[in-house]
């Protein structure tokens, strides 16, 4: 039998982007995932997509009885492991600070289960950070201690000596402390810290949600509680925090605070969706479509025959990645190619083609059929003409019969046609419905449609959309959807450009 190994992974504090390079192979290659309440939904979808592993959820919360034990947990991780599982144990923030990963260590080094330790980067100081709060800054503070607020102060044996805490200078950063908060201010006062010390309470830190409020530590107990701060949060107090007011940078990114839903087939989301986030909106992806491939008798039946074709036309980033891969089924490469002139839809197109060597001849200036047809009928190398267009089922025939009108012969082939996706479509029709969602991306008039078949008609027009040109805006507004955003080009880079443009 194989012999099983555990490995305690930190994954950082909520941001996925912080989850560190050994951890991302890790996921990449177990059998299970052992995983708390704090882990990212994000991380675990973008680190685990299309994988066959188990997933053992084993989150703990203040208060909850249907949590997980700590012993519990320990003995799922030997049994998993003495079945010959590679289990990644996978904790928020570091797994040594604050996160019981020593007492899992000892219960797998008793069990004589090999394990490794992967740090992590902890909320006490990533947290701050993106709060535009140094722990340390020097004139400022030159020690940080790192204790839990979890513990109430006024049991009577506390370890934690908070009168020691408050007659030091360090800034202090407190973990899990939302609810003793009150009881951690009067010790601090009572052993003498300065009332008027900056605190401020950060919710949900490194998150799209996060949020910050800030006080001093007479004040900091009342402003959580008229603010109405939830776990998970961390406070810090020193006066360090008085810097946030000059170098806060989280919440001033263009999009910070915004929700919005990318409807993008889920191969082609990845893009989209890491540009909105980098802008700081929190991104819920809704995979409005996928693509099925069809029959690939009729292309391969073509592309045996490629060298009687004058003109290949692609309409699509999804066409030229279709056509590629039979090429290669068929032991044909760019050179099969060479003796054929060929048209991209848009700029994003002309880049797929280039990444399989292929450049276009001819590129429109506005990303459209109706350009392309254009741009086309200003050469005079298109009458009389072979064009072999692999595209969508449901394509429009906007080029086809414009290429016919002009002369040439074409021979139009389906090579894959969008159907319905909606994977996680009723979370977001609720959240639509619910007033939480403040813009749904649109890249084509099928993911429009299918939009509205996944969330409801009602839903789907309770949020404005942005779409990517015009014949998406056509067909959004023709669905009832409010389209508030157009691009000027229709490429991503511009969508996004498009979308921080929008007035708020």
């Amino acid at each position: 039998m194989t012999r099983g190994i555990v490995y305690l992974v930190g994954a950082g504090p909520g941001d996925p982007g912080l989850l560190t390079i050994r951890g991302r192979e890790l996921l990449g290659s177990c059998d299970d995932v052992v995983y708390d309440a704090l882990v990212s939904e994000e991380l675990l979808a973008s680190e685990l997509r299309d994988r066959d592993v188990g997933r053992h959820f084993v989150g703990k919360r203040g208060g909850d009885t249907g949590s997980a034990r700590q012993g519990e947990i320990e003995v799922l991780l030997v049994k998993l492991a003495r079945e010959g599982r590679r289990v990644v144990r996978l904790k928020g923030g570091d797994p040594f600070v604050f996160g019981r990963g020593g007492e899992e260590a000892e219960a797998l080094a008793r069990a004589g289960i090999p394990f490794e330790i992967v740090p992590g980067v902890t909320a006490g100081i990533a947290g701050p950070a993106y709060a535009g709060i140094p722990v340390t800054h020097r004139g400022a503070a030159t020690a940080v201690t790192l204790v839990t607020g979890h513990e109430d102060p006024e049991k009577g044996e506390a370890g934690t000596d908070w009168g020691a805490l408050a007659r030091t200078s360090a800034t202090l950063v407190l973990y899990m402390g939302v609810r003793t908060l009150p009881d951690v201010v009067r010790a601090l006062l009572a052993g003498g810290r300065a009332p008027d010390t900056a605190a401020a309470v950060i919710e949900r830190a490194t998150s799209p949600g996060q949020r910050v409020v800030t006080g001093t530590l007479s004040t900091i107990a009342d402003r959580s509680r008229e603010t109405g701060v939830a776990a998970p949060a961390i406070t810090i107090i020193g006066e360090v925090v008085r810097l946030r007011e000059d170098i806060e940078w989280f919440e001033r990114r263009p999009l910070a605070g915004q929700r919005i839903v990318v409807t993008r087939a889920r191969a082609q989301a990845s893009s989209l969706s890491a540009r909105l986030r980098e802008l700081g909106a929190e991104v819920i992806e809704m995979p409005a479509i996928r693509l099925e491939p069809l029959d690939p008798a009729p292309l391969h039946r073509a592309l045996d025959s490629v060298a009687t074709y004058d003109w290949l036309m692609f309409t699509s980033q999804n066409a030229v990645d279709v056509v590629w891969r039979a090429m290669r089924a068929r032991g044909l490469d760019a050179r099969s190619l060479g003796h054929a002139r060929i048209a991209a839809i848009g700029r994003a197109t002309a880049d797929a083609l280039l990444g399989c060597g292929l450049a276009a001849d001819v590129v429109p200036e506005r990303f459209v059929a109706e350009s392309l047809v254009e741009a086309l009928g200003r050469r005079d190398d298109v009458e009389g003409r072979r064009v072999l267009l692999p595209r969508a089922a449901q394509a429009r025939d906007v080029l086809p019969d414009g290429l016919r009108a002009l002369g040439a012969d074409v021979d139009v082939i389906p090579i894959y046609r969008t159907v319905l996706d909606g994977d996680g479509a009723a979370r977001v029709a609720d959240r639509l419905r619910a007033g939480e969602i403040d813009l749904v991306t649109l890249s084509s008039s099928s993911t429009a449609r299918f939009f509205v078949d996944a969330v409801g008609a009602e839903a789907a027009r309770a949020a404005p959309a942005a779409s990517i040109g015009p014949v998406t805006s056509e067909a959004a507004t023709a669905l009832g959807l409010r389209v508030a955003v157009e691009s000027r080009q229709s490429t991503i880079p511009a969508l996004v450009d498009a979308i921080v443009a929008r007035p708020r």
